[in-house]
C-alpha cells in the first residue's frame, strides 16, 4: 500500500494485526495469546487494579473485562482481593502461579521485542513516546464521540 494514501488510524490497525500475530505465535507455546498476556503484564505491573481500571486500560467494555477475569480465575492465575477503598468492589492481583506463567510469557516475548527494537530506524523512546500521544488522542476522540461507553446518536 502507498504510504501516502496510508491514514492513521488505519496504519495503526495495520500495525496492530502484524503485532498481535507476531506475539500470539511467539506465545503459543506458552497457553497465552497477546491480549491476555498484555492482562497479565498490567496485572504484573500493579499491586492490584480494580475491573474498572483494567477496562479503561484496555479500552474494552466491561463484559470483555468480566471475561478475562473469569478466565484467569478459571486458571488459578488471578484472584479477587477486597477493595479497601470501597467494601462493595474488589481489586485483582494475579497468582503466585499467575505470575509463573507471565514471567514465562515474558521470556518469550522478550527476544521479540528486542529484534522488533532493534530493527527500528527510529529511536525507541521516539516511537513509544509518539505511540502514547496518539493513545491519548484517540481517547480524546472516543470520549467526544460516546456517552458512557456508547457512541452517540
Amino acid at each position: 500500500m502507498d504510504s501516502d494514501r496510508l491514514n492513521v488510524l488505519f496504519g495503526v490497525w495495520l500495525a496492530s494485526r502484524a503485532a498481535m500475530n507476531l506475539v500470539d505465535g511467539v506465545l503459543e507455546s506458552c497457553g497465552l495469546d497477546g491480549d491476555e498476556f498484555a492482562v497479565y503484564s498490567m496485572l504484573a505491573a500493579a499491586p492490584t487494579i480494580t475491573p474498572t481500571e483494567l477496562s479503561r486500560w484496555m479500552a474494552a467494555p466491561a463484559t470483555t473485562v468480566s471475561s478475562f477475569i473469569k478466565r484467569l480465575e478459571g486458571r488459578g492465575h488471578a484472584e479477587r482481593v477486597p477493595n479497601p477503598a470501597d467494601g462493595r468492589s474488589y481489586r485483582l492481583c494475579l497468582t503466585p502461579e499467575g505470575r509463573r506463567v507471565h514471567r514465562r510469557a515474558a521470556a518469550l516475548f522478550t527476544p521479540a521485542l528486542d529484534d522488533v527494537v532493534g530493527v527500528l530506524t527510529t529511536n525507541d523512546e521516539d516511537v513509544r513516546v509518539t505511540l502514547l500521544q496518539l493513545r491519548s488522542a484517540i481517547d480524546d476522540v472516543r470520549s467526544r464521540r460516546t456517552v458512557d461507553g456508547h457512541p452517540r446518536l
